[in-house]
Parts: structure tokens; C-alpha cells; sequence
């Protein structure tokens, strides 16, 4: 399920956000999403050394995919897009559930 949110942003991040628009033909919400994945995906596996996702940041940013990402075919896309959801959402279920664990004791 998605909500609606409003998000005030810079100028400088709306430019940059704009450029990931233009760049991967992506919508403007969908890349702020996959932002927002890739870094709390990131701070999480800082925070957790323990946990480890099914996805390594190699396989997100693929140096093939910088030189050309329109050359990804988009079913291969969105099967990447949603394996970053995917592992996000158990990382950030487990980073709340490691918060739940300290919190009890």
C-alpha cells in the first residue's frame, strides 16, 4: 500500500531527482522511492553488520548500467526494482524489530 506524502526538497536534490527522471525514464515519485531504499537499505547494514541482504549494492549499481541505463531491458528493471523493495522493507523490519528487542530488555 502507498501513501501520499508531502516532501519539501531543495533545489539542488529537485535538479538532481529531475536528472534520475531524464536519465532512467523513471517517475519523478518512483525515483525518490528507490532513493529512499538504496540508503536506508545502506544505513541499516552499517547499523546491523549482522544483517545481511539478499542483494549487494554491486548488483544495484551494476557499472554497466552507468555507462547506459536504458540499456536494461525493463522487465530485468523492474525485477531489480522490486528486489530493492523487497529487501529494504525486511531490513527496515528487522532494524524495528532489533530496536522492539532492545527496548524490552
Amino acid at each position: 500500500m502507498q501513501k501520499r506524502y508531502q516532501v519539501l526538497l531543495p533545489d539542488w536534490l529537485e535538479s538532481y531527482i529531475k536528472f534520475l527522471v531524464d536519465q532512467h525514464n523513471f517517475s519523478f515519485s518512483e525515483v525518490i522511492r528507490l532513493l529512499i531504499c538504496t540508503s536506508s537499505l545502506l544505513a541499516i547494514t552499517r547499523f546491523h553488520p549482522e544483517y545481511k541482504p539478499d542483494i549487494s549494492f554491486e548488483e544495484i549499481f551494476n557499472p554497466e548500467r552507468k555507462v547506459d541505463p536504458r540499456n536494461m531491458r525493463k522487465g530485468e528493471l523492474n525485477k531489480l526494482m522490486s528486489k530493492i523493495y523487497f529487501e529494504t522493507r525486511k531490513a527496515v523490519e528487522f532494524q524495528i524489530a532489533q530496536s522492539e528487542t532492545k527496548q524490552e530488555d
